[in-house]
Order: structure tokens, then sequence, then C-alpha cells
């Protein structure tokens, strides 16, 4: 007689009480939280993963929704609470909204890899193993999904970025951002798993957490190689720079040139000013361009500056290489406008919804196509600058292009403006220090009212100026070339996480569908909702 077919195992139970899981999901959007500025205590981003993690386990579909729409919903209202700084609830609640969706959404996947992964290699070694391989791996894919959809998406809170100043941010260097996010989540899964396993005398069974953590820990930041210095001065005028603040004519442009006065005479190889530190239009405007004509001459240095432009029927968010007597001699547009910030996607249809808040948003800035970087001509030869106008620094397409274009520093210039006295500006510095210790490249960030800071290709400060006050600085800033291997393979390193794992994602569930229809199903006891 053949044999009978064997049983299939018994689905795995969750964790936790659905209730209790909605209250760990609740908790850890905070926790996750305090893990980015302004707060900052980087360790608790494994301590918010690890709540998020452990709800999940054991879940079926629609309770993972539930509680990962919990733990969006947690997360985001907090973090991204500084919108409401000028913009109000209503944006808030739709922009945290949305990521709770996705959020929850995502959390599908997660869940399935707990279930799945186990039925169809149920042994030790790949529950240790290959499980949390597989879950950060899902987790990283939502986490690209989201920062470049819809429209370009909104990569604000991965998870690596939230470890800006922590001994794990030279990770970066290898991996880009997107490979710390997967170590740090696979390592948290790992810990979890190792737990759940119950077996502390075999040390062998720690040996996959431990292995990352040493990963974590000690491999040290990619070198690359010094190429001198660029003497930079840069400017933040803490003008009435705000998109509702009541300003009169080149207010703002005026604010920027009291706040230059003081390097006047001094020697420079550059002088630096913020995104929308010019108020008015200098490729259309005579009066402005021949103040920065002479600008220029009287520091006898060229200008990077930033502007509103119009070219044809198109607005463009525009840094300039000014030279004084030649004016504008290189251009770089935002390549990615702020979705409902900068211009309204579909106005057709969101505008009936909301007809006072999208009526704000008159001008129409068009994505720039031109690279992110700058030739600049300097006594000893020309240095590549590499550009991000302000949320531009959160996308890798930006940096990673100039990286590769010959940047051996970047000049990140931004306006915040509309977000004084919030979280938002700590948040967006700690993007920049991090683009510092991924690409190995020094970094001027500059705001209009701050926070201004030069960071160090390690990440730690070289100069700074307070946040809220007019104020300038001259620095001797180092640069460097060689690429790291983020700049050069970081595509590739997003494309085999992403959508790697989420086809082994899709083989485990072919793999477990076939083998139902194979076998019997279990008898299970009753048990509360999965």
């Amino acid at each position: 007689m053949p044999d009978a077919p064997r049983p299939r195992p018994a689905l795995p139970r969750p964790l936790q009480p659905l209730w209790a899981a909605l209250l760990v999901s609740a908790a850890a959007g905070p926790v996750l939280d305090l893990a980015y500025p302004s707060v900052g205590w980087w360790p608790l981003a494994f301590v918010g993963v690890g709540m998020s993690l452990i709800a999940l386990i054991g879940r079926r579909a629609w309770s993972a929704l539930l509680v990962g729409l919990v733990f969006g919903a947690s997360f985001y209202l907090i973090h991204i609470v500084w919108i409401t700084r000028y913009l109000g609830e209503v944006p808030w609640y739709a922009l945290a909204g949305l990521e709770t969706i996705f959020m929850g959404l995502g959390s599908i996947p997660i869940a399935l890899a707990y279930r799945w992964l186990p039925r169809v290699l149920p042994g030790r070694w790949a529950r240790l193993v290959l499980l949390p391989l597989l879950v950060a791996g899902v987790w990283t894919a939502r986490e690209l999904f989201m920062g470049s959809w819809p429209y370009t998406g909104f990569p604000w809170a991965r998870i690596g970025m939230s470890q800006s100043e922590s001994p794990l941010a030279h990770l970066s260097s290898w991996l880009g951002v997107t490979g710390l996010t997967f170590l740090m989540v696979a390592f948290t899964a790992a810990v979890i798993e190792w737990i759940r396993m119950r077996q502390p005398r075999d040390l062998r069974t720690a040996i996959p957490a431990v292995a990352l953590a040493v990963v974590l820990l000690v491999v040290p930041a990619f070198p690359t190689t010094p190429a001198g210095e660029l003497r930079v001065g840069s400017v933040q005028g803490n003008g009435p720079s705000g998109y509702f603040d009541e300003r009169e004519r080149n207010a703002v442009l005026n604010a920027q040139l009291e706040a230059s006065a003081p390097l006047f005479g001094e020697d420079m190889d550059v002088l630096l000013w913020p995104e929308g530190g010019i108020d008015s239009d200098p490729l259309n405007n005579p009066g402005t361009a021949s103040v920065l004509d002479a600008l220029s001459e009287r520091v006898d240095a060229p200008l990077i500056v930033n502007a509103a432009t119009e070219r044809g029927a198109d607005t463009f968010n525009t840094s300039m290489l000014w030279i004084g007597g030649e004016g504008a001699v290189q251009l770089h547009d935002k390549t990615h406008p702020v979705p409902m910030g900068e211009y309204v996607p579909d106005r057709w249809f969101f505008e009936p919804l909301a007809p006072d808040l999208v009526g704000l948003i008159q001008r129409e800035y068009t994505p720039g196509t031109n690279p992110p970087l700058f030739d600049l001509p300097t006594a000893t030869g020309d240095v590549g600058v590499g550009l991000a106008i302000c949320f531009d620094v959160i996308y890798d397409d930006v940096i990673w292009e100039s990286a590769r274009g010959g940047a051996e520093v970047y000049m990140f210039q931004t306006n915040n403006a509309d977000f004084r006295d919030t979280d938002e500006n700590l948040q967006q510095l700690a993007f920049a220090r991090m683009r510092a210790i991924e690409t190995g490249r020094s970094v001027v960030n500059l705001s209009t009212v701050g926070t201004s800071q030069v960071i160090a290709p390690d990440g730690s400060t070289i100069d700074a100026l307070p946040e809220g006050e007019a104020g300038h600085m001259l620095t001797e800033v180092p640069l460097r070339t060689g690429l790291t291997p983020a700049s050069i393979v970081g595509p590739w390193i997003q494309g085999l996480i992403g959508w790697g794992s989420l086809a082994v994602l899709v083989a485990l569930g072919v793999v477990v569908r076939v083998r139902q229809r194979k076998t019997p199903a279990p008898s299970e006891p009753a048990s509360s909702e999965r």
C-alpha cells in the first residue's frame, strides 16, 4: 500500500492575541520616532522595529493589515507633525494617512514571510538565518516602494536614516541607506528568532545574530582619497523666506547681502547662498543680475545661489553658478519638486477636494533634467560640486549621480523657513550627515534660517551656525575623490534586496499552495483571530 500523505504542518500561532498586538504596535511608532532627531536615541530604532515584528508573527492577512495600520499611524502622526507648522492639519492627516495605508499593506507580506518560510523550510537554521533575511528584505522592499510612489514618493523615514550619529552609519558607505536598513531589520529579526528558539545553552543558535551584530559594529567606513581643501564662504541670511512670510520686494535678497558683508575682503573659492536666497529671477531681472555680478566681483569668487526661474512656459527651482561679468554659467534645476508643495500633480482631481489649500500652490515647478553637479573653477583647477536642493537630499538617485559625475564635495541648499522651531530641519540635517558618510564627501548644508552645518566625510561637524540667526561661515572644507561602493552599486543593491525578496516570497507562496493541494489539513485547536 502506498504511504498515506503526510499532514500539513500546523499554522504558526500569533505570539500575542490581537488586542495585545495592537497595543504593542501603537507603542512601537512613538518608540521608533525617538530614534530620529530631535531626540535621536538611535538604539530605539531596533526596539521599534522589533515591537512591530513581534506583533506580526503568526498573523493572518487581515489582522496583519490592522496591526500594520496601527503601527504606521502611531509613527507617522508623530514623526511628520511639523507639517502643521503653517499648513494645518489637513495635509498632515493626508500624508500620514497615505503612509499609514502603505505601512499596513506592506505588513501583510512580512506576516506571510513568517508563515510561509517555516512551512517550506522547517529546519532550525532556516528559521535562524533565512527567515530574518527574508523578513528584512520584505521590510526594505516596502520602504523602497514608499520612497518612490506615488509620484516621487516620500523616502523621509527610512530606518537607516535614523543612524546618522550612530556607530552603524559607516555601513552606508558600503551598502547605502537601503543596505543599512536591511541589516538592521535582519539583526532585529534574528534576535527575535533566537529568543523564540528557547535554546540558550546551544551557543550555536546565537551565531546568526552575533554575526550580524559584528557586521553592524565592526565594518569601517569605505575610505575615499583626500584631494585638498576648498575655502567656502556660506551665508544664512535668516530673512523672511517662508511661503507665508510677509515681506517687501527683495527682502530675502537684502537679508542675504547684509549677512554676507562680513565676508567682504576675505579670501575664498566660492560663496554659497541657500535655497530661495534670492526672491526674484536673476535670469530675467537685470537689476538682480547686476547685484549678483557686483557681489561676485566684491568677494572675488564665484557664487552658488538659488532662485525660482522661468524659461519659456516652465518654472524651475534653480541653483546657479554665477560669475561676475558672466552671469549664470551653469544651472541645476531641482530634480524632484515636492508634490503638493512645489507643484500639484493631477490638480483637476485634488483641487475640488481641498480648494483652499490647493489654491495656495500657484507656482508649478517643472522637474529638472540637468545634472546635479557644477564644475567650479578655482585657482588650482576645476572642483566638482555635487548639489541637492532641499528635499532632493532624500533621493538616492540625485546623490549617486553627482558622485559618479565627479563631485569632490556636496553643497546642499535648503529653505526651512516654513518649518521653524520644528524637528524638520534637524531630520533633514541628519539626512545630509548620512549623505556625507555614504559618499565619503564633505557636505555644506546651508539653510535660509538653519540648521546650517559643514559636515566632514566621517559625519563629524566642522562648522555650524545657530538656528534662527543671521550669520556666515568661512570654512576650509576637505575634498575627496574615489567612489564608495554605495555610489557605484547602490541601485543594484536596492533591486536585489527589493525585487529579490519579493520574488522569494512569491516562490514560497507557490510552494505552500502546491503542498496544500497534496496534503490534508491538520486538525487545529480553536484559537483567537490570528
